[in-house]
């Protein structure tokens, strides 16, 4: 009798078995709990697993239950513990542990769409895309006696996080607990996961001389926005090389120093026929790709970093990754760490739609409001 319901709903809801079936594995208790042993480092596991705190938080996220607490009413019979020792185990969720749970859960969900054939075509074949951008979680409630009588709001952390062009997956999150801090702060993590043939992409908060030296140093590549901070010497004059459809578009060579060593990159810039939304008429780019990646090239794969500031609304619109309640960084940053495995979820299956149906038709014409587990 199962199998027969099993099969109608394959047949009149296919995406809603899919999505059972990715969540089930990918949340698999026991997959869960190992990851929690491999990556905590001070916290550990005895009346509650970690593997009840992920499925008691993949409902809130995902907007089954709208609030922590009604999640634990909801799972009291399966708990054993109460509602302060659960808001405790999540207050002390380790960073490594949030970051561990995204990492190696995508590395899994890539592996399928690529088996899938769901992967959207390179924009730069031979080179691996990752589009790098911050993000601040929004304020929270004020539940911490200590900042009750501020009219602000908390802010509960802030991330840095890595998108993959071509899987459309989020591959990594750099969390850190303090929202006012700045997101150079976590650069030298960022560049340890740095690999030969990277090209890294992002905006002018990324263009240091530190971090665009340490990727060429490491054989990578990048494409990143200037920084009007950043010092540079003329080596050229700017070249017209046409016009595209949003502006004219110049190339220079240019070269700055860092640690006593100088690097020559070159300067794409492209002046606007409308101002962007600050009110600016000019772009420019930085990059130390060849020549023979044309500056029109450098330009577009610039503009596919709009992708990732379209991801983070999609996880606003579909997901309660930043709940308002939950004031403690380390349980907000999980919660949002947790909304952005489940986009990947959503990421895979948009993949498995595109490998029958076409990448780019299912890119085109199916909204993520439709895929999104409040909407099944």
């Amino acid at each position: 009798m199962l199998s027969s319901v099993f099969e109608q709903f394959g047949k009149e809801s296919p995406v809603t078995v899919m999505a059972q079936v990715l969540m089930s594995r990918i949340f698999a208790p026991e997959r869960i709990d190992s990851l929690f042993t491999k990556y905590a480092t001070v916290q550990y596991q005895q009346d509650l697993l970690f593997s009840s705190q992920v499925d008691l938080m993949s409902l809130v996220v995902c907007g089954i239950q709208k609030s922590v607490h009604s999640a634990y009413k909801a799972k009291a019979v399966d708990l054993s513990v109460s509602t302060t020792a659960l808001y405790k185990k999540l207050c002390g969720i380790e960073l490594g542990v949030s970051q561990g749970l995204l990492r190696e859960t995508a590395r899994d969900l890539i592996e399928l769409v690529q088996l899938m054939g769901g992967e959207q075509a390179s924009l730069l074949p031979g080179y691996r895309l990752k589009i790098v951008d911050g993000t601040c979680l929004a304020g929270t409630d004020h539940r911490l006696n200590a900042i009750r009588n501020f009219a602000a709001s908390a802010l509960p952390g802030k991330a840095i996080v890595v998108l993959e062009q071509c899987s459309k997956l989020v591959t990594d999150i750099f969390p850190i607990e303090d929202g006012h801090s700045q997101e150079r702060s976590l650069f030298d993590s960022v560049l340890e996961q740095v690999k030969s043939q990277d090209l890294w992409c992002g905006d002018r908060n990324f263009c240091t001389a530190k971090f665009l030296f340490t990727i060429k140093e490491k054989k990578a590549f990048f494409v990143i926005r200037q920084h009007g901070g950043l010092g540079f010497r003329e080596l050229s004059e700017l070249k017209h090389l046409g016009s595209t459809q949003t502006g004219e578009l110049f190339e220079q060579k240019v070269e700055f120093s860092y640690d006593g060593k100088t690097i020559e990159v070159r300067r794409v810039v492209l002046k606007l026929f409308v101002a962007t939304r600050d009110k600016e008429w000019e772009i420019a780019i930085l990059t130390n790709l060849p020549y023979a990646v044309p500056a029109n090239k450098i330009t577009q794969i610039y503009r596919n970093r709009w992708s990732l500031e379209n991801l983070f609304q999609t996880v606003t619109e579909n997901f309660n990754g930043e709940i308002q309640t939950l004031a403690y960084p380390k349980a907000a940053l999980f919660s949002f760490s947790m909304a952005l495995v489940t986009y990947n979820i959503l990421a895979t299956l948009r993949g498995a739609l595109g490998s029958v149906h076409g990448v780019d038709k299912i890119e085109a014409g199916l909204s993520d409001f439709y895929l999104g587990p409040s909407n099944k």
